[in-house]
């Protein structure tokens, strides 16, 4: 759709998250198997990262005024950067209050509910991850749609707005285990919040669209130099939440114990053959050449 299609403009929040690199060489562990934040590098979540393409689709081809969000430590503002960075953030907001911490999900998606109604503008749409890499619950994102009253679709692989009808039309994949992938299409008055799949892709099909998004990529990138001007910390006096149903207090998930993973044994082992040795080489081919025949 052209961004003269519709009638009104979309406005639109993504929800991000600062999450620990998981990645080989960057995870850091307290004595009781509990992970080490302060010694774990962070990054935004790469599942967030996702959500912050699809709010760019958004801005690209619905010409969306978007708010990046996250709650979390002051730290989190890198999480935030990096989503200016991916979607063109228009505003970013951080609810960061010692007062959160400790929060399970349903306490997350209460502050975030909170913290899209204090944006300044009727949110349309509201953007999440699929998960995040240190909780794997899935939760936040339909918690904070029913929170909000908002129509959930999830599992979105594409989606289209017609703006006339205020409608969203998303293709969601859905699993069964064991059996097979089934690929709906679905729709749904706005306001919504849709939760991307790990394999969105986004489709830029018009050459309008492509030029837009390089204009508004480029756009991103020298509003991330100067991000801290389009930042707002918010606390929970600022967001008005009711302390009951926020951080530990309002966490109804209790964590009986927590168990470390017991590292497995390497069973592998590795050879350096030097190219310029025949015979080393001679000794390696014969034993491919032997794996083959005995796996026929």
């Amino acid at each position: 759709m052209d961004d003269d299609d519709g009638e009104g403009v979309i406005n639109a929040a993504v929800m991000v998250k600062l999450e620990p690199d998981l990645s080989e060489g960057n995870v850091s562990y307290n004595p009781d198997g509990t992970l080490n934040r302060s010694q774990t590098k962070n990054i935004l979540g790469p599942h967030s990262a996702i959500a912050c393409r699809a709010a760019m689709y958004a801005k690209v081809c619905y010409d969306a005024w978007v708010g990046a969000c996250s709650m979390g430590p002051p730290t989190a503002e890198i999480a935030l950067k990096d989503a200016m960075v991916i979607c063109c953030a228009d505003e970013l907001h951080l609810y960061s209050d010692r007062i959160f911490a400790g929060a399970d999900t349903l306490a997350t998606a209460e502050t975030i509910k909170h913290g899209i109604m204090k944006m300044g503008r009727r949110i349309d749409l509201v953007f999440s991850g699929h998960r995040a890499v240190d909780g794997e619950t899935g939760q936040t994102g339909p918690q904070t749609a029913w929170k909000l009253g908002f129509n959930f679709i999830g599992n979105v692989i594409e989606y289209s707005i017609d703006l006339r009808s205020r409608m969203i039309n998303a293709r969601r994949k859905v699993d069964l285990p064991g059996l097979y992938t089934i690929i709906e299409d679905v729709e749904c008055p706005l306001p919504a919040l849709i939760a991307l799949d790990p394999s969105y892709r986004d489709n830029y099909r018009k050459v309008s669209e492509r030029l837009r998004y390089a204009r508004l990529e480029k756009e991103a990138r020298k509003r991330a130099e100067d991000y801290k001007s389009y930042l707002r910390i918010w606390s929970a006096k600022d967001l008005g939440v009711d302390v009951r149903y926020i951080g530990l207090a309002g966490s109804p998930t209790i964590v009986y114990k927590v168990e470390k993973i017991p590292k497995a044994k390497a069973s592998r082992r590795a050879k350096v053959v030097d190219p310029n040795n025949v015979e080393e080489l001679r000794e390696i081919g014969n034993l491919i050449l032997n794996i083959a025949l005995g796996e026929r």
